[in-house]
């Protein structure tokens, strides 16, 4: 069996009837007639089936399934509304930006001001994520601009430039003595910069294996601080907390940078 459907517009009617005090006030408070707030109620008895308002004199009583559904509609408008406003953006010019991690820092504040000189008052979201699944949220338009690691993602965008690379550990830390391997630590797979540095210290001839790995950066970083192994991170600003570049392996080349808009983004944002 099916169940019934509540209309949206039916219930905003119902709850009309409740804060106006009646059919004929509702009707003028939502610029409607009054038969159709009344056809408006009905389908929501034939839907339910059973009465939910009923006349009262000159006025109208809800019965306790019709108190029951205006305390359902209440919160099914609420979040209607919020529903609305949010995929309308009523609240104002908003734009929705995604970054690699690889360098959030140092991305966003730019990107933020670049977007504020073309949109002046403008609001800036951000969306910090894997670049897969930056350019998966730019096509399903819930990201408006993204940059991310162009070979970590099947489209690739416009070119914007390369992201410096370079190794870091703890202060101190020394590669282990040849033969052994370097220990690396890095994202899990599939990750465009760790394998960017498995493939530059294999063209090196330099032995390396992965004794650390996480989801995201944060964990890299926070394996690497333990002195269990060296990362390949971005280079770009300072150095993260517990760690310092280290000079001892091959350099490794900047590895491109894509960026990608929504269809139908605003073109001077774009």
């Amino acid at each position: 069996m099916s169940r019934p459907v509540l209309d949206i517009v039916a219930l905003r009617s119902l709850t009309a009837v409740a804060d106006c005090g009646g059919f004929h006030r509702a009707a003028r408070a939502l610029a409607l007639s009054q038969s159709a707030v009344s056809q408006h109620v009905r389908r929501l008895e034939k839907a339910l089936g059973h009465p939910v308002v009923e006349r009262e004199g000159r006025g109208t009583r809800f019965t306790p399934e019709g108190r029951l559904l205006l305390e359902q509609a209440r919160r099914i408008l609420a979040v209607h509304d919020e529903a609305v406003r949010v995929l309308l953006d009523a609240d104002g010019d908003t734009v929705t930006i995604g970054s690699t991690e690889h360098a959030a820092d140092q991305f966003l504040p730019r990107l933020t001001a670049a977007v504020q000189e073309v949109r002046p008052g403008c609001r800036v979201r951000y969306r910090i994520d894997r670049s897969a699944r930056l350019v998966e949220a730019v096509e399903r338009g819930s990201v408006d601009v993204a940059v991310y690691v162009t070979e970590a993602a099947a489209t690739e965008g416009t070119p914007v430039g390369g992201l410096p690379l370079s190794w870091h550990a703890t202060p101190g830390w020394r590669r282990p003595d040849a033969p052994s391997p370097v220990p690396l630590v890095a994202i899990e797979e599939p990750c465009a910069i760790r394998r960017r540095a498995i493939a530059t210290l294999a063209a090196q001839g330099v032995p390396a294996t992965v004794v650390g790995d996480a989801g995201y950066l944060a964990g890299v970083l926070d394996i690497a601080r333990t002195g269990q192994g060296v990362a390949l991170i971005a280079a770009v600003g300072a150095a993260p907390d517990g760690l310092t570049r280290y000079d001892g392996l091959p350099a490794v080349t900047p590895i491109p940078m894509s960026a990608l808009a929504r269809p139908g983004a605003d073109p001077t944002t774009v």
